[in-house]
């Protein structure tokens, strides 16, 4: 199965090509869209998009890693994680309706 990366042009002509509006505004709505997810995560931590799933801002501490081929320890420092859990609709969804 070949990968798919989407861009916010392809949301954005999709929305055109299905509602009619122009694409400027279609753009727009999705840079709002995605900026809103962003706020969400900024300020609450959490977003949840109601039967799509939850976007969850997790902080990873600093650990220390170890490269596989030469065994040399290095720190790995603390960041944030961002992570999406599917809603019961979703996953539904697509375990009936997508064939691997």
């Amino acid at each position: 199965m070949d990968k798919h990366n989407i861009s916010r042009d392809e949301i954005a002509d999709a929305m055109k090509s299905e509602f009619g509006f122009n694409r400027k505004l279609c753009l727009d709505i999705v840079n709002d869209i995605i900026d809103i997810i962003i706020d969400g995560l900024q300020i609450d931590k959490k977003v949840k998009i109601h039967n799509f799933g939850t976007f969850k801002l997790n902080k990873k501490n600093s650990r220390i890693g170890r490269n596989p081929k030469t065994k040399e320890e290095f720190n790995i420092s603390s960041r944030n994680v961002i992570t999406f859990k599917a809603s019961k609709i979703l996953l539904k969804y697509i375990n009936n309706n997508i064939n691997d």
